[in-house]
């Protein structure tokens, strides 16, 4: 018999629906994505880490489980939550079931709520904590307890331990790849492109990174806050001053950005889903593109020798920055984007050539 589940807001609102996956009380932070597909991509990305996911999408787990697509290792969310999931999927890559999946990785789901109806609670009033349990009681303990729940330890808590070394297709070129939360199609972007990688851990001091003597520094994706990221901060503004070419991706966006001198603010309620449009200032081209962030730069905060190249089409905030001091850009959105889509992966092309040309003027100026 189907267990009832229930989830409980931090603004006390509570929702009956059934439980899947792992059986065992969650909390987090409660965040909705609207992409229609790339649901294991959503689950196995390291910047849902302390979050519980609300997928809009009313059928989920129809073609299945399938590893090879998978962006990380094992999911490090909260919790999942869903309108239907589907029980006998259809794909010739299938390996498995997705409650199956949630089960063996520990994470708690719960479906057959309406979940259009709490999306737009968090529309309204924002980001809210919220539990999964198994009975629709809530004390005020719990309450309180519940709006004091806050992400901590984030990158600590995603990044690589050790570095890893990862050889590309001809390795023409060695890039280190500083993973805060990495998602696994960074690298594979890369190595397409020629690159050989040494994946460093988030606390790598900047002499570390530069005895590696790369010829491009990539700032992967990753969770949290990112003005917490205080030493992260202070080493990446030794490596800019030394002028190797720099991409980064998401939260590696935003640490560049504070390394600069910018600052970031936390959104409403996010950018989250595989259909935000990001709006290039140089060509006025628009791009359709796979998000996912709480956090954004503060355009009006960034120093002179750095301007905002894209801009989010629905509400105008910072999606991208170019710095004309130093080989470097970054994007808030993911050019990597496994489940889609995928028009913005020319930008790792722009990586490339940045490093091609600064490799040519350093032959020039000996």
């Amino acid at each position: 018999m189907d267990r009832k589940a229930y989830l409980i807001l931090e603004n006390g609102e509570v929702f009956e629906g059934t439980a899947f996956g792992a059986e065992k009380e969650t909390m987090g932070e409660l965040v909705f994505t609207t992409a229609m597909t790339g649901y294991l991509e959503t689950l196995t990305d390291p910047s849902y880490f302390g979050q519980v996911v609300l997928q809009t999408f009313p059928l989920i787990g129809n073609y299945g489980v399938i590893p090879a697509d998978f962006e990380t290792d094992s999911p490090v969310l909260k919790g999942y939550i869903v309108r239907e999931w589907c029980q006998e999927p259809s794909n010739f890559r299938c390996e498995g079931q997705l409650d199956t999946f949630l089960k063996e990785k520990g994470v708690t789901g719960i479906c057959g709520l309406d979940t259009r109806a709490i999306t737009r609670i968090v529309r309204e009033y924002g980001v809210l904590n919220c539990k999964i349990k198994y009975t629709p009681d809530v004390t005020a303990e719990e309450l309180e307890k519940l709006k004091n729940y806050r992400i901590v330890d984030a990158v600590e808590s995603t990044t690589s331990q050790e570095f890893e070394v990862f050889e590309g297709e001809n390795d023409k070129y060695h890039i280190a790849l500083m993973d805060f939360g990495a998602k696994h199609n960074i690298g594979r972007e890369l190595q397409k492109r020629g690159c050989k990688l040494t994946i460093v851990p988030a606390h790598t001091t900047a002499e570390e990174i530069l005895a590696l003597n790369p010829d491009g520094i990539m700032l992967s994706n990753g969770p949290g806050d990112p003005a917490e990221n205080v030493q992260v901060i202070e080493e990446l503004k030794k490596l800019t001053e030394k002028k190797i070419p720099i991409f980064g991706i998401c939260l590696g966006h935003q640490l560049l950005a504070l390394s600069r001198g910018g600052k970031t603010e936390k959104l409403h309620y996010g950018h989250r889903g595989a259909n935000q449009p990001a709006k290039e200032l140089a060509t006025g081209r628009v791009f359709i593109t796979s998000q996912n962030h709480g956090y954004a730069v503060v355009s009006d905060s960034l120093p002179e020798d750095a301007e905002v190249s894209f801009v989010n089409g629905n509400d105008g905030t910072c999606e991208g920055v170019n710095y004309t001091d130093m080989p470097a850009f970054s994007v808030q959105f993911h050019p990597e984007a496994c489940g889609g889509p995928q028009e913005t992966s020319f930008l790792f092309d722009r990586f490339i050539d940045m490093i091609e040309k600064n490799k040519e003027q350093n032959v020039n100026a000996q």
